[in-house]
């Protein structure tokens, strides 16, 4: 009885050295991969990267990941002239196979979301951010005029942002056929995006406009 309790306690021991192995292994992986996304120019900051897989050690003998996750509040964007931030962007990535000696990934499918808040967002309009854009209901955002706004559609096409069908509302509804390029419909394409990485839909929603991007399959991240 008592050898076998001495057993026990044994393989308790070695099990759970090999879990602390395998979780100092995890810790290290996930590093490289975010020195890896930068390194490559997928990212301008250091990510936070978690990758799920246990025990990892097996999966890193095998050379493929099920799931990694990066996130970062510091993923910035720009039409060529204003440069503002995507705060709490996450990548979700699966199938990721390393790639020269362990030192890059090449993942097999992959998507991401963010979001820019309204006052970020209103720097790439006409104007140059000096009408502050807010949410309007779904699908819509605004900006205040005198005795009024100024409402329209938000929606995108490619790794475009478009916002189109603005009118007037309120007392200034009069002036709809006045405004000129105030209610010009207006486009502006994000730039430097992370590579492989394509804007798939922009939404309103009351903290911002939530972006969605999908990965091309096949991207690299790593020297």
């Amino acid at each position: 009885m008592h050898g076998s309790v001495k057993l026990l306690i044994g393989l308790g021991v070695v099990a759970g050295l090999l879990v602390g192995a395998d979780r100092i292994a995890v810790g290290v992986a996930e590093d490289q991969a975010a020195d890896a996304a930068v390194s490559s120019g997928w990212m301008t900051t250091k990510p936070d990267v978690s990758i799920d897989d246990f025990p990892f050690l097996t999966s890193a003998l095998a050379g493929e990941l099920d799931k990694v996750t990066m996130s970062s509040d510091g993923m910035t964007v720009t039409d060529g002239r204003e440069t503002v931030t995507v705060h709490a962007f996450r990548a979700d990535l699966s199938d990721v196979k390393f790639t020269d000696s362990y030192r890059g990934v090449t993942v097999g499918h992959g998507d991401g979301r963010g979001v820019i808040d309204y006052r970020d967002l209103s720097k790439f309009m006409v104007g140059g951010g000096r009408l502050t854009l807010a949410y309007a209901g779904p699908g819509k955002v605004k900006a205040e005029v005198p005795g009024g706004s100024v409402e329209g559609r938000l929606r995108s096409e490619g790794n475009q942002v478009i916002v189109d069908n603005l009118q007037l509302t309120g007392a200034a509804s009069k002036l709809n056929g006045l405004a000129g390029d105030l209610l010009k419909p207006q486009r502006f394409a994000l730039t430097g995006l992370p590579t492989g990485l394509a804007l798939a839909e922009a939404t309103p929603e009351q903290d911002g406009v939530r972006l969605r991007f999908t990965l091309a399959p096949g991207t690299t991240l790593g020297h």
